[in-house]
């Protein structure tokens, strides 16, 4: 007899897993960091026991980006920041492309707008000639037009990469909605406006959804 064994697709897939620790992650009362942490943990573990050769890191964006290894996650906490997703897009770009995966995304959890960006300045005195430096630039207010257009550049360089941003925002103010929104169509992500409660929830469906998904 002939027997039709049906399987799912499995491509590779690498994910930077971006963390606001700026400021706003702990105001009013609500602790919006450790849902933020333990997202990037249950994705961690999703990752090692069922997609072995898939790819995670973890980047914290707040003044500048860093990457963060993942047995450090859990002892991180939110600092006097500003929020400079430029620089968090940047590196997360810069890691994603070093990656030979089919399929590459960030997943970034924050609760605001941008309100920093490094601007680059001519060498000082006694510095090589040519070189440059980065000066942090940043408006607390949110919405200042070089911040905002600093960090739709990154935003082209990533879909220039081919690489697509899902935004998980946990506030819900009206002035944010545009900016995510431009920001994911720009990749060809999703914008989804979650709160520390069902955070986690939002982040792993829509995990497990593109991975069954076939790249194309």
């Amino acid at each position: 007899d002939l027997h039709v064994h049906q399987c799912d697709y499995q491509s590779s897939c690498a994910t930077v897993v971006m963390l606001d620790c700026s400021h706003s992650m702990i105001l009013y009362g609500e602790d919006r960091f450790t849902p933020a942490k333990k997202v990037a943990l249950a994705m961690s573990h999703l990752i090692r026991t069922h997609y072995p050769c898939d790819s995670l890191k973890v980047v914290l964006f707040h003044d500048g980006a860093e990457e963060l290894p993942l047995a450090k996650l859990a002892t991180t906490q939110v600092g006097p920041y500003h929020t400079n997703t430029a620089e968090g897009l940047r590196l997360s770009r810069r890691l994603l492309q070093a990656q030979r995966k089919e399929m590459k995304q960030i997943v970034m959890v924050t609760d605001g707008k941008p309100t920093a960006c490094f601007v680059q300045t001519a060498a000082g005195a006694g510095v090589k000639k040519g070189s440059e430096q980065r000066r942090l630039y940043k408006n607390s207010m949110g919405g200042d037009p070089f911040v905002m257009s600093e960090t739709f550049k990154e935003v082209q360089a990533c879909r220039k990469a081919g690489i697509m941003i899902n935004t998980f925002m946990l506030a819900s103010d009206y002035y944010l909605v545009d900016f995510v929104k431009q920001m994911s169509a720009m990749t060809n992500g999703k914008a989804y406006f979650a709160n520390p409660g069902n955070l986690s929830q939002f982040v792993l469906i829509d995990f497990l959804r593109r991975r069954t998904r076939r790249v194309k």
